[in-house]
C-alpha cells in the first residue's frame, strides 16, 4: 500500500497518456497483427507470405532503397550544414535563417510539397520548361517525379532539414577547447573531425540516419500526390488494398503488409539501440 501511495501521483498523471496510447496505438497495432495472420477465418501464415512475394516484395525493395538513399544523402548534407554553422552565433542572421528554414521545411510534406515540385519539375513545370528552352529535356533524360530519382529529390527537401535539427544540438555541445587542443598540436580541421568530432557524434548520427529512414519509409501523402494515387511504394500499396481495390476477402493482405512494415521499423529501432550502445562503449575506450 505504501508503494502504491508513493507512486499514485505519477500514475494519475500518466493515466491519460497510457489510455490514449492504448486506444490509438496499442489496440490498432494488435488488431492489425491479428488480422494479418487470419486467412479464411483460420490462423495462417498465408497472407504474410504473400505480402513478401511478387509485386509486394518489389514494393518493399523500392521503398527501402528510397529510404536508404534519402537517409544517406539527406543525413550527410544535414550533418555538414550543422558542422559549418556551429561557429556562428545563435543570433546571427545566417543561423537564424537556417534554423527557421529547417523548422519549417522538416515539417513541410504531403500535398503542398508535392504540388510545389510538380509546378517546378513536373512535365509542364516552370524549371522543366526553362531547361527545355536551353536544350536540356528532363523527360528525354528519363527524369520523372513519379520515379525513384524524383521521389528522392522531393524527400530530400524535408530529410535534410530534419537531420540538421537533429545534429545541431549535438554539434553545438562539442567543446571548443577540444578543437583548440587539437589545432595546438598541429591537427587540421579535417583531422579533428575525423579523429575526434565524428566519433563523438557517431551515436547521434546513427540515430538520425535511422530516424530519417523510418520517416521516409512511412511517408504517404507526398508520394500519393506525386503518383496520383498509384505507385509501388509500400504506403501506397497499403492504401490501395485497404480501400477495397482488391478481390473481396483479401483485405487481410493489406494488414499483412502493414505488419511487415511494423516489423521492419521495429527492427530498425532495435538496430539503432544496439549500435548506440556499441558506439558508446567504443567512444569511452
Amino acid at each position: 500500500m505504501k508503494r502504491i501511495r508513493k507512486f499514485a501521483p505519477a500514475l494519475i498523471v500518466a493515466a491519460p497518456f497510457v489510455i490514449l496510447m492504448s486506444i490509438f496505438l496499442v489496440w490498432p497495432t494488435l488488431t492489425t497483427i491479428e488480422k494479418a495472420f487470419i486467412h479464411n477465418e483460420e490462423l495462417s501464415f498465408f497472407n504474410m507470405s504473400r505480402a513478401m512475394s511478387g509485386t509486394y516484395k518489389d514494393s518493399f525493395v523500392i521503398t527501402a532503397q528510397l529510404s536508404f538513399i534519402t537517409s544517406l544523402i539527406g543525413g550527410g548534407i544535414g550533418l555538414v550544414m550543422a558542422i559549418l554553422l556551429r561557429t556562428l552565433p545563435v543570433e546571427s542572421r545566417s543561423r537564424t535563417i537556417a534554423d527557421s528554414w529547417s523548422a519549417v521545411a522538416s515539417q513541410l510534406g504531403g500535398l503542398p510539397l508535392a504540388f510545389a515540385f510538380i509546378a517546378l519539375l513536373g512535365t509542364q513545370g516552370i524549371l522543366t520548361k526553362v531547361l527545355a528552352a536551353i536544350g536540356i529535356d528532363l523527360v528525354e533524360l528519363g527524369f520523372s517525379l513519379t520515379g525513384l530519382a524524383g521521389w528522392a529529390l522531393v524527400y530530400l527537401y524535408f530529410q535534410i532539414p530534419l537531420m540538421f535539427l537533429i545534429m545541431t544540438p549535438a554539434v553545438t555541445s562539442l567543446r571548443s577547447s577540444w578543437f583548440e587542443s587539437a589545432t595546438s598540436m598541429g591537427a587540421s580541421s579535417w583531422q579533428f573531425w575525423r579523429a575526434v568530432g565524428i566519433p563523438i557524434l557517431l551515436p547521434t548520427i546513427v540515430t538520425g540516419f535511422v530516424l530519417l529512414f523510418v520517416n521516409s519509409f512511412s511517408a504517404y501523402a507526398t508520394a500519393y500526390a506525386l503518383s496520383t494515387g498509384a505507385g509501388q511504394l509500400i504506403p501506397l500499396q497499403i492504401r490501395f488494398i485497404l480501400q477495397g481495390n482488391v478481390i473481396t476477402g483479401e483485405d487481410e493482405l493489406g494488414f499483412a503488409i502493414v505488419t511487415w512494415a511494423l516489423i521492419l521499423l521495429a527492427l530498425s529501432l532495435v538496430a539503432v539501440t544496439l549500435l548506440q550502445r556499441r558506439v558508446s562503449r567504443w567512444a569511452e575506450q
